[in-house]
């Protein structure tokens, strides 16, 4: 096991190398921390310290394991974990399975149970099975979430009114009349003003809101409630934090074995899975930052699990609550502008300082502004926005399903009914099929709507079957799956009922509209993006025999151009043309309709080449309305004034930035560029044609790739293979700063409002690469391949 924990050395992101020539450095070397990681450490610690001890009083463990689990939560597992920004401690999350634990076995053995999860959680990271954690459906999580929002928000409410919850969110809710009836009004006015300033703190209008806001809210609230209750000296329950000397620490294990297991199970389960999705969700916090911020790397999720283990297993032992990764003050550290795990670790070591330092202030805060601080967390996890996103993708049902298990019988049972009812709901979507059988003006129509499986074989060659002999028929397919027992159903058919006189079209929304092509056609690989047929791919080359030479769209195969090439141009227009009016506007059409309604939204100003070998949408998978593309030459972006009277890209830039509103700028080159190769070829001086004046644009790329020291930027592990291909990569590089150099990009960068990226597509391995940015100098010059799944 002690070969999978991740050692110090694997904590820092790059590796320093010195250069050749230089001499070594001598001594021990400085840790230095930045800037930005400790204005950051400190916004995080002003949120932790009040949620940690609210955490712990909705849990009923001591307050000071929730200290305990926010100290080693920042230090050990952000010095061991695989998100360097992501920020651990008591959860929310596992508040619910906390509270049930102690109230089972007591607070030592529940110690002990979160030393067994994070022992199992070291096994998790050992198999490497992090990202198959990640395969469970999103409402699975959302609704999990949900049900601990709602059990946290139920069971707090009593100490807000000022009594003492009950065991399970029944009892809450069959004694919340009678706690109604008897209200306390010291603790209701304190949750109330805990309540007020946690809502109205951020929304300070003007130059005093922007100063005061980056005051956490939640610091300001409990801080504002203690010192209105010491003020006013009201008599109600404080924090109590009882001596370090009297702190319970972890020990055996004492119940029964099955419960103990499961009890291990579950506490693994909510804290691996929060974690790896809350690092997932760091990545993408951290990468939508706007501005030149340092590069920070993406999550190792099986080193999160390792971290995390470890983390569970020091707090544990110290008798600190479970650790998870926890969305608020990880969200808080990155909007901070952290820029490396040191933000993490100095926030731990605050919260000690604090511990040791700040006891007689933390007893003044008074229990019922830390319940209305927890209340607020948990109703913030019944998301909205969750909820939106599940009904558009209609697994309502999971998420409400878990939701209600959550909530009425456990964390461990909702979340495997949800897991239950997923596997349902999978089942019935795919054996659901609806065919349907209509004549219109003499043409047979099949409309096959839903997956194809063998399941619906028998129902499907019922319907066929009433189609008329010698008759037009079409069979549409209105589904993402075939299996190959109704393929061989549906070219059966085909071929008996052509053989009898009639004709059978089959077409659908999967991938290649038709399952067989006539003649030499039916090995082409490349029909699913074009009908033109413009290209030789790889497909038997053995000739038709005289007696099986047929027409193709019409046309006789002998009159084939060379690389299989149609005739002329018009006719290849005209076919496709109708090719899309048959096969493709039906399929479209609904959605370009509301496009022309609503007008065009796209998202990203997408300016590439006008090579034709680059098909945006096909190596984007974009469709209408996704993407506004300006292709020229090169892809070049001429420096403002340098245009030369053709103001078209500039023009372009400023509509799709001013008028669009996209939200980022892709630059997109190509290998075997042909600009580039004339770029390398042709003097400077000679732009006698329009050509040559155009790429004169090209040349500050041509001037930055000769002025570089050799050492070219690498192209996802290896170096580019020519001149050619690095002028290509440093083209791309090029442009994206002259894009910074434009009035409207440059004021939406600074606003927030734009991002910048660069790509580049290898043609001959139909391979796409991001460029990403480089930590030294924040320019774009590292490429990385794209993840293929």
């Amino acid at each position: 096991m002690s070969a999978c924990v991740p050692t110090h050395a694997d904590s820092t992101a790059t590796k320093h190398v010195h250069p050749p020539h230089s001499p070594p450095h001598h001594g021990p070397r400085r840790f230095r921390v930045a800037g930005a990681d400790v204005s950051a450490s400190i916004a995080v610690f002003l949120i932790a310290l009040p949620l940690s001890l609210g955490i712990a009083l909705a849990t009923g463990a001591p307050l000071q394991a929730g200290l305990v689990a926010a100290a080693v939560g920042g230090i050990v597992a952000g010095w061991l974990g695989g998100s360097p920004l992501q920020v651990s401690g008591p959860a929310a999350g596992l508040t619910v399975v906390t509270a049930d634990l102690i109230q089972r076995y007591g607070w030592r053995t529940t110690c002990a149970i979160t030393v067994l999860a994070g022992i199992a959680q070291l096994g998790l990271g050992c198999l490497r099975v992090a990202r198959s954690a990640l395969a469970v459906s999103p409402a699975i999580v959302h609704g999990m979430l949900a049900g601990i929002g709602v059990t946290i928000a139920v069971a707090q409410l009593h100490i807000v009114l000022g009594g003492t919850p009950q065991s399970s969110v029944p009892d809450n809710l069959l004694a919340l009349p009678a706690q109604l009836a008897d209200l306390h009004p010291a603790d209701v006015s304190m949750s109330v003003l805990t309540l007020a300033l946690l809502l109205f703190w951020p929304k300070i209008p003007g130059r005093a809101g922007q100063i005061l806001g980056k005051i956490p809210a939640a610091l300001i609230a409990v801080a504002g409630a203690t010192a209105v209750a010491a003020l006013a000296g009201l008599r109600l329950p404080k924090v109590d934090l009882p001596s370090w000397s009297s702190h319970a620490l972890a020990t055996l294990p004492d119940g029964p074995v099955l419960g103990l297991l499961a009890a291990v199970l579950t506490t693994t389960l909510v804290c691996s899975v929060q974690s790896l999705l809350g690092a997932v969700a760091v990545d993408k916090l951290a990468a939508a930052r706007p501005g030149p911020t340092r590069h920070v790397g993406r999550s190792d999720l099986d080193r999160e699990l390792l971290g995390q283990g470890a983390a569970n297993i020091v707090s544990g032992s110290l008798g600190g609550l479970p650790i998870a990764g926890v969305a608020v003050r990880s969200t808080a550290n990155v909007h901070a502008g952290a820029v490396s795990r040191n933000s993490t670790m100095l926030h731990g070591v605050l919260v000690v300082i604090a511990t040791l330092l700040m006891v007689p202030a933390l007893e003044l805060i008074p229990l019922a502004s830390l319940a209305a601080l927890v209340m607020a967390v948990g109703l913030k996890m019944v998301s909205l926005n969750h909820i939106r996103t599940v009904t558009r993708h209609r697994e309502v049902l999971v998420y409400a399903v878990t939701t209600g298990g959550v909530v009425f019988l456990g964390v461990l049972e909702g979340v495997a009914l949800g897991i239950a009812v997923a596997v349902g709901v999978a089942l019935h979507r795919l054996t659901r099929t609806r065919i349907t059988y209509e004549e219109r003006e003499g043409v047979h129509h099949v409309h096959v709507r839903g997956q194809l499986t063998f399941l619906a074989v028998p129902r499907l060659s019922r319907v066929l079957h009433l189609v008329p002999h010698g008759a037009d028929a079409v069979v549409e397919l209105d589904g993402s799956f075939m299996d190959h027992a109704a393929y061989e159903t549906l070219q059966d058919w085909q071929k008996t009922h052509t053989s009898q006189g009639g004709s059978a079209d089959v077409t659908g929304r999967r991938p290649g509209t038709r399952i067989s092509e006539p003649g030499d056609l039916a090995g082409c690989r490349c029909r699913p993006w074009t009908p033109w047929r413009n290209h030789q791919c790889d497909r038997p080359q053995s000739p038709l025999p005289s007696d099986d030479r047929q027409e193709v769209d019409g046309e006789p195969a002998g009159q084939r151009g060379p690389s299989g090439r149609n005739g002329p141009s018009g006719q290849e227009l005209a076919r496709g043309i109708s090719a899309f009016q048959r096969n493709t506007a039906p399929l479209v059409r609904g959605e370009l309709a509301r496009l022309a309604r609503e007008g065009q939204q796209p998202s990203q100003l997408f300016l590439t080449c006008a090579d034709s070998r680059l098909v945006t949408s096909m190596i984007t998978s974009s469709g209408p309305g996704d993407l506004f593309v300006v292709r020229n030459v090169g892809n070049l972006v001429p420096l403002p004034g340098e245009e030369s009277g053709d103001d078209s890209v500039a023009a372009a830039i400023e509509y799709a930035v001013d008028v669009l509103k996209v939200r980022s700028i892709t630059v997109c080159g190509h290998s075997g560029c042909g600009a580039m190769q004339a770029l390398l070829s042709s003097e400077p001086e000679d732009a006698r044609t329009p050509l040559r004046r155009w790429l004169r644009h090209g040349l500050p790329s041509l001037e930055r790739m000769t002025d570089d020291d050799g050492s070219w930027a690498p192209l996802a592990g290896r170096r580019p293979t020519d001149a050619v291909e690095q002028l290509c990569l440093t083209n791309v590089v090029q442009q994206l700063e002259h894009l910074r150099a434009h009035e409207s990009v440059s004021r939406a960068l600074a606003a927030g409002e734009l991002e910048l990226h660069g790509m580049y597509f290898h043609v001959g391995e139909a391979q796409a690469y991001l460029l990403t940015e480089d930590a030294g100098d924040g320019l774009f010059d590292l490429v990385r391949e794209t993840d293929p799944a």
